[in-house]
């Protein structure tokens, strides 16, 4: 027996890829400027990264590449990590990103 995707959140399986980026608002009044930090993992509709900030659910911001391409979705979760960081999930659904392993974090 199958689970249907949507019960689970996910269409597509994370890949454990580190990919440095740069984070930011959308929206005015939320997290001030902008973050340089790195992804957990990631999918095209999907994305589990770091933060040195709280983001709220729902939250729109924007994830820059480090070739300059940006990608834009919301915030699905904001979890504190032991080490004052948060993990967040992000969700580009609407937006699928191509991520390619050449951007690693070591290359910033």
């Amino acid at each position: 027996m199958s689970l249907d995707p949507w019960l689970s959140g996910r269409m597509e399986r994370r890949l454990p890829i580190i990919v440095a980026v740069r984070l930011a608002p959308c929206a005015p009044g939320g997290v001030d400027g902008e973050e340089k930090t790195y992804t957990d993992n990631v999918s095209p509709r999907g994305a589990r990264m770091f933060s040195k900030h709280a983001w709220q659910p729902g939250e729109a911001l924007r994830v820059t590449l480090l070739n300059g391409h940006s990608a834009f979705g919301n915030v699905v979760y904001c979890q504190r990590l032991p080490d004052d960081r948060y993990s967040i999930g992000v969700d580009f659904r609407n937006h699928p990103v191509t991520w390619s392993t050449t951007w690693k974090c070591g290359d910033a």
